[in-house]
């Protein structure tokens, strides 16, 4: 692929997605890749707050190890977005079969309640 082409195969698209072909619609591929850009965006920013976790960690500085606290914040906010929008990506993929759009739904209309059904498991060494 060149030029950041993004390829969704599977979904019928390029190959006969006319109108009445298979196919999905134009919103939901939109919805599926502006999703996994926020996603990639987000693990590629944990990546760097990570680096800079470890970094001051080893370096045992008393200020920068009272700025892991908030990295660390930011870190688990970004994990939590990105577990948000894996949640909406598999409800919009649930919903892509053209039911949603007839029924009169709308992307983007998935999304729970901030926080819930999400649930915390302790592997009881914390």
């Amino acid at each position: 692929m060149e030029g950041g082409e993004t390829t969704l195969s599977g979904f019928g698209v390029g190959g006969g997605g006319g109108a009445g072909g298979p196919g999905v619609d134009t919103k939901v591929l939109h919805a599926f890749q502006t999703s996994f850009v926020q996603v990639q965006t987000l693990l590629d920013q944990n990546r760097l707050l990570i680096n800079e976790i470890n970094h001051n960690h080893e370096s045992k500085v008393p200020g920068d190890l009272s700025r892991n606290v908030g990295l660390i914040r930011e870190l688990n906010n970004n994990i939590r977005r990105v577990v948000d929008l894996y949640a909406d990506l598999s409800s919009l993929f649930a919903a892509s079969d053209g039911r949603a759009a007839s029924e009169g739904g709308s992307v983007g209309t998935v999304r729970q309640a901030a926080g819930a059904g999400h649930k915390r498991i302790r592997s009881g060494l914390d």
